[in-house]
């Protein structure tokens, strides 16, 4: 079986990142994706979708130190649910996308700060170390639930 998202898209927010008590950051943002067509008047139309994703440990520090509004990004990762009951007693859903791999694929124009491939201010790839073990790549239970202290952001 296989659960595998790919997506190129633009930052709708800066990241926000959030540390467990453990001490692990979990790093959140959202992520817009569009495509146009011509309707049968031959007009163009485009659509956009917006996604939730969710990185964790190194890829959330070098999220919150690199990724900004506006950024255009590749994300790769799996597609997850998950659900809690708020403190009013109302169950919440979500579907996010937990990425275990990211790139920033243009500089912003007019930012300053951040890094980009070939600067040589900082390393050459945005990717934590690849996990060759078989354990979860990311902060996960037993069951492949994060962890529920600090959640929801």
């Amino acid at each position: 079986m296989l659960n595998r998202v790919t997506l190129i898209g633009r930052l709708g927010k800066d990241p926000e990142v959030r540390r467990l008590e453990s001490g692990a950051a979990v790093a959140k943002f959202s992520l817009a994706t569009s495509e146009s067509y011509k309707d049968k008047e031959g007009n163009k139309v485009e659509t956009t979708e917006w996604h939730n994703i969710v990185v964790w440990r190194t890829q959330a520090e070098i999220a919150e130190k690199f990724l900004k509004k506006g950024m255009l990004v590749y994300v790769e990762g799996k597609l997850t649910y998950r659900e809690y009951t708020d403190k009013d007693n109302v169950k919440k859903y979500f579907t996010e996308i937990v990425a275990n791999n990211f790139q920033m694929l243009e500089r912003k124009e007019g930012g300053g700060g951040g890094y980009f491939p070939g600067t040589g201010d900082e390393p050459s790839n945005t990717s934590a170390p690849r996990n060759t073990s078989n354990e979860p790549s990311s902060v996960m239970d037993d069951v492949g639930e994060p962890p529920t202290d600090d959640l929801p952001f």
